[in-house]
């Protein structure tokens, strides 16, 4: 199972959230390479680069962190937030990102996320599933739908997506484990490379996750509060 490190960004800064709710803000490092040099100098290869600018604002806005991790580091970097329009993802490409998740465009324009899917391929493209309360949220977790979790991912898988990464808001910085149950009904009802986001806060948490078939899982705020140290994290690698 991949171990991935998020940096979800803010106005150029490294801050977490708690439930996706940009009121809860904290600042982390005002320097987010800084960040990248040491997720990568403790041998962990892959971050989840998030642009909460972005996913708020409907439109790329830290596109400039993605250049100066991508250009200074080796690291295989997965970017989103703000992606709709083929301008943002070549964006993102361009500027170094190896992969590019896009949720909320999945939900409101289906036909131009296959399209992306088609372009790119599976490989490039990552579904991003958030949910709460097992419903697909949108738009940086400002907009709820009323689509169940489970078909959506499902959906996706059938025309052709390899790789989705689900978020549980309600788990999300809140340090209190995962949706481990919800994972491995997921990944039971449908054969996806599923990455977990969302609440992980011990290295028990991620053994449950690799045991529950998890492709990969997102460790974030656990490192930044101390929970968990990179070190630590480079030795599940």
């Amino acid at each position: 199972m991949r171990i991935i490190v998020a940096l979800d960004i803010i106005g150029g800064k490294c801050v977490r959230l708690r439930q996706g709710d940009f009121n809860t803000k904290k600042v982390y490092n005002e320097d987010p390479l800084e960040v990248a040099r040491q997720v990568e100098d403790n041998g962990i290869n892959y971050i989840h680069l998030v642009d909460l600018d972005g996913a708020k604002n409907k439109k790329i806005e830290n596109i400039k962190v993605l250049e100066k991790i991508a250009g200074k580091t080796n690291l295989i970097i997965d970017f989103g937030g703000g992606i709709r329009s083929y301008d943002d993802l070549n964006a993102a490409f361009n500027s170094g990102a190896n992969q590019v998740t896009a949720g909320s465009i999945a939900v409101t324009d289906q036909i131009l996320f296959l399209e992306y899917l088609s372009v790119f391929g599976s490989e490039k493209i990552i579904l991003g599933a958030d949910c709460i309360n097992r419903k697909v949220s949108t738009g940086g977790w400002l907009e709820n739908s009323d689509e169940d979790i489970i078909s959506f991912i499902s959906d996706y898988r059938s025309k052709g997506v390899k790789y989705t990464i689900c978020t549980d808001i309600e788990k999300d910085g809140m340090l209190q484990g995962p949706s481990t149950a919800l994972y491995k009904e997921i990944l039971g009802s449908v054969k996806i490379n599923l990455i977990a986001s969302g609440g992980i806060s011990s290295l028990n948490d991620i053994e449950d996750l690799r045991k529950s078939g998890c492709e990969g899982a997102i460790i974030g705020k656990a490192v930044y509060e101390g929970k968990l140290t990179l070190i630590e994290l480079g030795r599940q690698c």
